[in-house]
């Protein structure tokens, strides 16, 4: 495992100025990533996780933090609510097995959806998969999630059909 990537750490100020710190995932936070995922409603929680589950279980959950900072990385976003760090989104890549291509992942708190904290993660994520020497990332997103689609194509992502899964779309961008 990498080092742990403190030049990726970062305060930012959302549209509405709130404060945010943007960081990479440690294994420690296990229970901020669970609590997470279960404050995200039963929607957002499909379109992220392509499944109903309700809480992560702990195979998951242990995937999700314990990562190598490399060939796979997860930036959170935290803000301080009455004196405790609550995550409000995650950005993630994998690499696939040679390390030159990804696939990204984010899921945003709903009420904070808008606020511009997942361009804030995403841009912050393309930064860190391109310096890590990756040349593609890439996304499967719901066909449905018309708003997920759009911000891909802010981001600069080229989006279509998955030929394999009509109910699937592609976002591709070259890095």
């Amino acid at each position: 495992m990498a080092d742990y990537p403190e030049e990726l750490v970062r305060t930012r100020y959302l549209f509405d100025g709130s404060e945010v710190l943007i960081r990479p995932i440690r294994a420690d936070d296990k229970t901020l990533e669970q609590e997470f995922v279960q404050h995200l409603s039963a929607d957002s929680r499909y379109r992220r996780f392509m499944s109903t589950l309700k809480e992560l279980p702990p195979g998951k959950l242990k995937y999700l933090t314990e990562i190598d900072y490399v060939k796979h990385l997860a930036l959170v976003a935290i803000i301080q609510q009455e004196g405790h760090a609550v995550e409000i989104g995650v950005a993630r890549y994998c690499a696939d097995p040679n390390g030159t291509s990804c696939e990204f992942a984010i899921a945003i708190d709903d009420d904070w959806q808008g606020s511009g904290v997942a361009g804030i993660l995403m841009l912050t994520l393309i930064d860190a998969a391109r310096a890590r020497g990756m040349q593609k990332m890439e996304a499967f997103i719901l066909a449905s999630n018309e708003k997920m689609i759009k911000f891909a194509r802010q981001l600069g992502f080229a989006v279509h059909r998955d030929p394999d899964d009509p109910g699937m779309v592609v976002a591709e961008r070259t890095l």
